[in-house]
């Protein structure tokens, strides 16, 4: 379909394309196969200048939006999710700065994560608050012009990689969620460190690690908006990130109909490419439809966000909840066309498999999404 796309967004799909081609496809397997961190990958699409995407040009980046950071996550996610995500997590990190960070955070920290010379993560996830994110544990304590901070993150991306981190915890338990608040903390803060590598079903190159505080002493300075403000950041950030997780699945889901189509083309069963009988066919226009679906409802979503639309939680949910639901029914599908092969690791479909799992389950879970978006048209039409 024709989106409508300026010359500039082209040109990223186009210099996206380039990379995922020529350094992620030729690398995905050995990376998955031992959960490698794509280092040198993230280094080469720094030198591209697209990890500013979406940041303001006044603070060192493009000046783009959400649009522009889905449109280049998708092309990395059609070779990988694994470096996807590790790209794509940059922006979920910078997020609460770039929404509610004061002018001299922006300009502390922004320019470099444009440039890719700092890697970005954020931190809400703990044992006892995955989908409850109003539960977090972990506690920021003021003692005078410093905060100290104890508790522990799970499940993090980018853990251990990033030098910056937006970390949610609590500085009044006593409120619940409206207790919350967000800071940022760097690596190398005496007092931070981090858990093993976990080992995960798909994404494996990308790094998911526990964050550990332990009495860990940062400044007043890197206290996000004010005390109590965590929540909203956390829900704000997750409004605006929620398309790249949308554009991760539908990555995944396009690159592995590609290869389907490719593959029902050449195997031959009674005599004839499999490409020929009504069944497949059917599997691969349904696949197509629903992958399209899934990008002009994202894309659309994108657009909301970059016009300034601030209430987009309904829309945001929904594109993450349609797109990761058709990545794991296509890569299904994907994987049955490629038969008893598909289900060998010699063939790339079952990473694909795999690796479309995550977009049901992480920044809340599908059925967390159906939750948000039936909230809102209940309260809509009280």
């Amino acid at each position: 379909m024709d989106y409508g796309l300026t010359e500039e967004q082209k040109e990223i799909i186009e210099l996206a394309h380039k990379i995922a081609e020529k350094r992620i496809r030729p690398a995905a397997a050995e990376l998955d196969e031992k959960g490698e961190f794509p280092t040198e990958i993230l280094k080469e699409i720094a030198q591209s200048d697209l990890f500013g995407l979406y940041i303001p040009e006044e603070h060192g980046g493009f000046g783009g939006g959400s649009l522009e950071l889905c449109l280049a996550t998708e092309e990395f996610s059609k070779a990988c999710g694994g470096v996807a995500v590790s790209y794509a997590a940059v922006a979920l990190g910078a997020y609460p700065i770039l929404l509610y960070g004061t002018e001299e955070q922006k300009q502390k920290y922004l320019p470099d994560i444009a440039s890719g010379k700092r890697l970005a993560a954020f931190a809400i996830t703990e044992q006892g608050a995955g989908s409850d994110a109003g539960s977090v544990k972990t506690q920021a304590t003021k003692d005078g012009d410093f905060y100290v901070l104890n508790g522990t993150k799970q499940w993090i991306t980018n853990g251990g990689e990033a030098e910056v981190y937006t970390v949610i915890a609590t500085t009044n338990k006593d409120k619940g969620a409206r207790g919350l608040s967000c800071f940022i903390v760097e690596k190398g803060t005496p007092g931070f460190s981090f858990g093993k590598k976990e080992d995960k079903l798909g994404i494996r190159c990308s790094a998911t690690r526990e964050l550990i505080f332990t009495d860990c002493k940062i400044p007043k300075e890197n206290l996000i908006g004010k005390e109590g403000l965590g929540f909203i950041v956390a829900m704000r950030t997750f409004d605006n990130s929620r398309p790249g997780i949308a554009a991760q699945a539908i990555g995944i889901a396009q690159g592995a109909l590609d290869l389907a189509i490719k593959y029902a083309k050449e195997r031959v069963q009674f005599g004839q490419p499999i490409s020929s009988f009504q069944g497949i066919q059917w599997m691969l226009a349904d696949m197509a439809t629903q992958i399209e679906a899934a990008r002009a409802l994202t894309y659309s979503v994108c657009r909301m966000i970059d016009s300034g639309v601030k209430d987009v939680g309904k829309e945001s949910a929904q594109a993450k909840l349609f797109a990761g639901d058709t990545a794991m029914k296509v890569t299904t599908d994907c994987l049955q066309i490629f038969g008893g092969y598909g289900y060998m690791r010699d063939y790339p479909i079952e990473k694909y498999f795999r690796d479309a799992k995550i977009t049901q389950i992480y920044e809340g879970t599908n059925q967390i999404q159906r939750n948000i978006i039936a909230l809102k048209l209940i309260k809509e039409t009280a």
